[in-house]
């Protein structure tokens, strides 16, 4: 009969083979999973008083996922969210043992019955055109990787890895320029560039030593640019916008920002949502209908549509309207 595989033994595989060769998951995926074991091996040595050389399988009970999650939310003051995407993890992980330790599969049982919290919804912060269009032109003023950059991370709707992975070998830029962007799960896309952006790109590019593996974005050492640097550039461009625009612009704006505000704009443009699906790199649709949701134009819309059919046509035409606005003008 064969011995039963350690808790370290089979955590090891999982990390270094299963999820990167079998699953072909990104490197960052990997630091995921890695990071939510580091977490629970720390939670263990600090509130359990077992050291990580001692974690087995059996310390795997619900109640003890239970308190690692309430340890995140309180004393590491992580979000339900992050919380949920942490337990995530060991589900993930004890899906994988119960496939490969059988024996394990009573302990796998007690990870995965545990429930993840209810997290609420966030609001999708967006920003107006007027006030992307004002954080280029800050970008602009501090050279033209910057607004390549911001151009990049709005125009393609891109995540900001995504925008830092782009290597010269990923943009057409003669017409129909396009980029090819390389996502979740490493499934790559292509995506169209406007004319505006292909032009920016373009000037920036010719900067760039001609290594077609290159990366198109790097820091002052010459090495491909991280996100960190990336969220850097895009803040001090808010903040200087902010401090012109304080009405227009947040003091804080994230890459993730942009990519939601294209999402907006293509939507309140008319672009079908099965095309801001594949633009954005959404695996479905039903992800993608969250900017319907939070679309307060298209709500409006909608309801007026439904109540056309309901209630018939408003009474108040155009000019009754107007009539209307003046007097509350006048009056309050």
């Amino acid at each position: 009969m064969a011995a039963a595989r350690p808790f370290a033994d089979t955590l090891a595989q999982f990390l270094t083979i299963y999820l990167p060769v079998t699953r072909a998951c990104s490197r960052h995926t990997v630091s995921s999973y890695r990071d939510a074991f580091t977490l629970f091996l720390r939670f263990m040595d600090q509130q359990q008083a077992t050291p990580p050389d001692k974690v087995s399988f059996v310390d795997f009970t619900a109640p003890n996922v239970a308190s690692f999650l309430g340890w995140l939310r309180t004393d590491r003051q992580c979000s339900t969210a992050t919380a949920n995407q942490r337990l995530a993890a060991l589900k993930s992980f004890f899906r994988y043992v119960q496939s490969q330790a059988p024996e394990q599969v009573a302990q796998a049982q007690q990870v995965l019955g545990v429930k993840a919290a209810q997290a609420p919804e966030p609001a999708i912060g967006y920003l107006p055109v007027e006030a992307v269009g004002l954080l280029l032109e800050h970008a602009r003023r501090r050279g033209p990787r910057d607004l390549a950059l911001l151009t990049t991370l709005y125009d393609t709707g891109a995540r900001v890895q995504e925008a830092c992975d782009l290597s010269v070998r990923d943009l057409h830029l003669d017409r129909p320029a396009s980029a090819t962007l390389t996502g979740k799960g490493r499934k790559s896309r292509v995506v169209p560039l406007t004319p505006q952006a292909a032009q920016i790109l373009t000037q920036h590019v010719r900067a760039l030593p001609h290594d077609p593996t290159g990366p198109v974005f790097t820091n002052r050492a010459g090495e491909q640019l991280g996100r960190a640097g990336a969220a850097y550039i895009l803040a001090r461009c808010a903040h200087a916008a902010h401090a012109e625009r304080p009405e227009l612009v947040p003091e804080k704006v994230s890459p993730h920002m942009l990519r939601h505000s294209k999402a907006m704009h293509l939507l309140e443009n008319g672009v079908n949502l099965i095309y801001i699906r594949d633009i954005l790199g959404h695996a479905s649709i039903v992800t993608t209908e969250v900017y319907a949701k939070a679309n307060p134009e298209m709500k409006r819309q909608a309801i007026e549509a439904a109540a056309a059919h309901t209630l018939g046509p408003s009474r108040y035409d155009q000019a009754s309207r107007q009539d209307l606005l003046t007097w509350l003008r006048q009056a309050i």
